[in-house]
C-alpha cells in the first residue's frame, strides 16, 4: 500500500502529518480514558462481582503491569517490523478484551482480562510516542507533545465523570461494563484510519538505510527478569489486603527476592551488549544522562501519581457515601487544569527546559500537603469541598510534569531508537506506577480495616496514604532539579 504521507502533494505534506498525529492522540485517548474511567467504576465492581481488596488492586495494577512489561518489545517491533502495523495490532486487540472485559461474569475473569488488556495496550502505545517522533521534528515536536499531554488531561478529566454518569444512569452492573465496552465504538473509528493515514514505513529503518537494525533481537531473559522483579515488589502489598494479619502476614521476604533479581539482571544486561545482542536496557541509553535521570523522574513520579485518583474515589464514594458522579465531579480540576497545563507545556518547555518540570513538581507537593491536612485535620464538609480546589493546582502542575518530562527525555535519542526508547521510558513509568498503586493502596484498605471504616477512619486512610504520595513526589523533585543543574536551567 503506498505510503499516505510520502503520497501526499508537496503542498500538503504539513496538513498530512497532523492527520496522522488526529489518529495516534485518538488511540491514546482511549487506553488513557480507560485508566481513569475505571476508578471510579470500582466500587461497583466490588459490590457487583464481589471482588476482594487483592481483585481491585489486580484489575487495575495488573493492567498497569502488563501494559509496562509489553512496551520495551513493543516498541522494538514498530522500529524494525512497521509501526503502524504494530500500532493496528494494539488497537484491534484492545478493542476485544475491552468487549471481553465488559461482559466479564466474575473477578478472577476481569483481572485476568484486564491483563490481556494492557498487553494490547503496551503493543499500541510505543507506536504513539515513536509515531510523534517520527512525524515532527523542533518546535512541532514540542507541540506535538503539547497537545499530547492535553489529550492525557482530556481523558484523565472526561473519564472520571463520564464513568461516574454511567455508574449512576446506567445502574452499578450495567454501568460499570459500560465502561469498557465504550472503547469498542472508538476502536472502530480509528482502525480505518489508522490504516489509510499512519505511515507505512518507519523513517529511518526502511529499505536498509544506515544505522537500520534488521535483527528482531529481544531480550526475553531481561523482559522475564523486569517481570519478576516487579511481582516480587508488587505482591507482598497486594496480598497484605486481604491477609488476616493485615501488613504483617504479607511475606515481605519477596524484596530479598527482588535484590537478588535486580543483581542478575544488571549482569544479564551487561553480558547481552558485551556480545552485540539486544537488551531491555540498551548500554547506549543507560549511558544517555539525560535519558536515565528523565526516565527516573518519570518512574518515581507515576509511583505517587497513579494511585491518587483510586483512594480519592474510595474515600468518596464508600467514606462520605456520595454518588459516582459526585466522586468523578470532585476530580475534574485535577483533570482540566492538567489539560491546560499540558497544552501550554510544549511552548514553555522549549523557552524554559527542565525548570518547567521541577516548578510543577514543587506545585503538586504543596497542593498534595494540602490535601493531606484538610483529610487529617478539617471538619468532614470543608474536606469534601476543599480537596477539589486543591487538585486545582495539583492538576496544574500534573501537565507540567508528564509531556514537558517525556520531550526532554527522548530530546537526545536518534530515531532510530525512538521506538526503543519511548518503550523503556513508558515500561519504567508504568511499573513505578503499578509498584505506587500496589503500596498506597494496601496501605489505605490496610488502615480502613485496622480502624473500622466509618467516615474518619477513609479520611486517615486518604491522609496517610497522600502523605506516602508526597514522599515519592519530592523524590521526583530532588531527580529533576539534579537534571536542570546538570543542563545548566
Amino acid at each position: 500500500m503506498t505510503d499516505p504521507l510520502s503520497s501526499r502533494s508537496p503542498q500538503q505534506p504539513s496538513r498530512a502529518r497532523w492527520g496522522a498525529f488526529i489518529v495516534v492522540l485518538a488511540a491514546g485517548f482511549m487506553t488513557l480514558l480507560d485508566v481513569s474511567i475505571v476508578n471510579v467504576a470500582l466500587p461497583a465492581i466490588e459490590t457487583g462481582l464481589a471482588a476482594t481488596p487483592s481483585h481491585i488492586q489486580w484489575i487495575v495494577a495488573g493492567y498497569s503491569l502488563a501494559f509496562g512489561l509489553v512496551l520495551v518489545p513493543a516498541g522494538r517491533l514498530g522500529d524494525i517490523v512497521g509501526r503502524r502495523r504494530m500500532f493496528l495490532i494494539g488497537v484491534i486487540g484492545f478493542v476485544l478484551s475491552s468487549a471481553v472485559a465488559g461482559f466479564s461474569t466474575s473477578a478472577d475473569m476481569l483481572a485476568v482480562t484486564r491483563l490481556v488488556q494492557g498487553v494490547f495496550a503496551g503493543i499500541m502505545n510505543p507506536q504513539v510516542i515513536a509515531l510523534i517522533q517520527e512525524l515532527f521534528q523542533g518546535s512541532d515536536r514540542a507541540r506535538a507533545f503539547g497537545h499530547f499531554g492535553m489529550t492525557i488531561g482530556v481523558s484523565t478529566a472526561i473519564g472520571p465523570l463520564l464513568g461516574g454518569v454511567l455508574v449512576s444512569g446506567l445502574g452499578p452492573d450495567l454501568g460499570w461494563r459500560s465502561v469498557f465496552l465504550i472503547n469498542v465504538p472508538i476502536g472502530l473509528v480509528v482502525i480505518p484510519l489508522a490504516w489509510k493515514w499512519l505511515p507505512s514505513r518507519t523513517v529511518g529503518l526502511a529499505d536498509g538505510e544506515e544505522g537500520a537494525d534488521t535483527s528482531v533481537g529481544i531480550d526475553m531473559g531481561g523482559l522475564v527478569l523486569i517481570g519478576g522483579i516487579v511481582l516480587a515488589i508488587m505482591w507482598p502489598f497486594v496480598t497484605a489486603s486481604s491477609s488476616a494479619k493485615g501488613l504483617a502476614g504479607a511475606p515481605w521476604w519477596l524484596l530479598a527476592v527482588a535484590a537478588v533479581l535486580a543483581v542478575i539482571l544488571v549482569l544479564w544486561e551487561r553480558w547481552r551488549d558485551s556480545h552485540g545482542k539486544s537488551a531491555v536496557l540498551p548500554e547506549v541509553l543507560v549511558h544517555n544522562t539525560g535519558f536515565v535521570l528523565g526516565a527516573s523522574l518519570g518512574a518515581v513520579y507515576f509511583a505517587g501519581f497513579t494511585g491518587i485518583f483510586i483512594v480519592l474515589t474510595l474515600y468518596y464514594q464508600q467514606g462520605l457515601g456520595a454518588p459516582a458522579w459526585v466522586a468523578g465531579l470532585a476530580q475534574m480540576p485535577f483533570a482540566l487544569a492538567s489539560a491546560v497545563s499540558a497544552a501550554k507545556s510544549g511552548r514553555r518547555v522549549t523557552l524554559h527546559g527542565r525548570r518547567v518540570v521541577v516548578e510543577g513538581l514543587a506545585l503538586m507537593v504543596v497542593s498534595l500537603i494540602g490535601i493531606v491536612l484538610l483529610a487529617a485535620f478539617a471538619p468532614q464538609r470543608v474536606a469534601e469541598w476543599g480537596i477539589p480546589v486543591l487538585l486545582l493546582p495539583a492538576g496544574w502542575a500534573g501537565g507540567s510534569v508528564i509531556s514537558p518530562n517525556q520531550s526532554l527525555t527522548l530530546a537526545d535519542v536518534p530515531n532510530q531508537q525512538a521506538g526503543t526508547a519511548s518503550g523503556l521510558l513508558q515500561t519504567l513509568q508504568r511499573l513505578g506506577g503499578s509498584v505506587g498503586l500496589a503500596l498506597l493502596t494496601t496501605v489505605f484498605f490496610s488502615h480502613v480495616a485496622t480502624s473500622g471504616g466509618g467516615s474518619a477512619g477513609y479520611a486517615q486512610a486518604l491522609a496517610i496514604s497522600m502523605m506516602l504520595t508526597v514522599v515519592m513526589i519530592v523524590s521526583a523533585l530532588v531527580i529533576g532539579i539534579i537534571d536542570s543543574r546538570r543542563r545548566g536551567a
